[in-house]
């Protein structure tokens, strides 16, 4: 009880959110670092999946090549873009990109290929092409799918950019690795309670992308599914 007390007064102390030490400069970095390795992996990630999920070719190649990724450790990464480039910027983006491939790549791809094959039967018998196919009918219903997949990663990378601070870059793994070096508990207890409140506000501001993204029909097509699994009684 004692350590919570001094992380709230920590929390409490303006001197310790100002400065380019202090909360607000390293969460900035934190932020940016993460979003802009985000973005880099959703203008790679989101086409692969998406075209060949439309396709429907390559599709088990290509999601079994990305998710070579999630058994690479983010920091053997770290340290082989380290090794071949300067401190700072550059490996903390490649370590966090490659972080946030495979899920984008998977559910984007799986989230086309659940479209139902019927729906997609009626739309070319409307006379949709391929094209209108995809943007009218297939993309929007694999939007939540396609959606949870950048939720994933955009957790995944904001807590992994802890990491960065070991490599040069700063943002609040700074924070704790001060921490650590100097034995000082708060520090460290601070800088994690920081990551996690970040990590928890990108979680719940992309679901809100997420449902402002979703078709209304859907989204209450999705939210009565999930009444009736709920209404379901359970085996004791």
């Amino acid at each position: 009880m004692e350590l919570l007390g001094e992380v709230v007064a920590w929390f409490g102390d303006r001197a310790n959110w100002r400065g380019a030490s202090g909360l607000v400069h390293l969460g900035w970095e934190h932020l940016v670092v993460s979003a802009a390795a985000l973005a880099m992996a959703m203008t790679m990630a989101l086409p692969l999946g998406l075209t060949l999920g439309h396709l429907g070719r390559g599709g088990v190649v290509a999601v079994n090549v990305s998710n070579v990724g999630r058994a690479l450790p983010s920091f053997a990464v770290l340290v082989i873009a380290l090794q071949l480039s300067s401190i700072g910027t550059t490996p903390t983006l490649v370590a966090l990109t490659l972080l946030a491939i495979p899920p984008m790549v998977t559910n984007s791809y799986v989230g086309i290929r659940e479209v139902d094959a019927e729906t997609r039967e009626a739309a070319r018998a409307m006379g949709m092409t391929g094209r209108q196919v995809f943007r009218g009918v297939e993309l929007p219903v694999a939007v939540p799918l396609v959606m949870a997949g950048v939720r994933t990663a955009a957790v995944q990378v904001v807590a992994t950019a802890t990491l960065a601070a070991l490599v040069g870059y700063g943002g609040l793994g700074a924070l704790i690795l001060l921490g650590l070096r100097t034995g000082d508990n708060v520090d460290v207890f601070a800088g994690a309670v920081a990551v996690a409140v970040l990590a928890l506000a990108t979680e719940l501001g992309l679901a809100l992308v997420q449902r402002a993204l979703t078709p209304q029909a859907l989204r209450r097509r999705l939210t009565s599914d999930q009444r009736a699994e709920a209404a379901v009684p359970r085996p004791i």
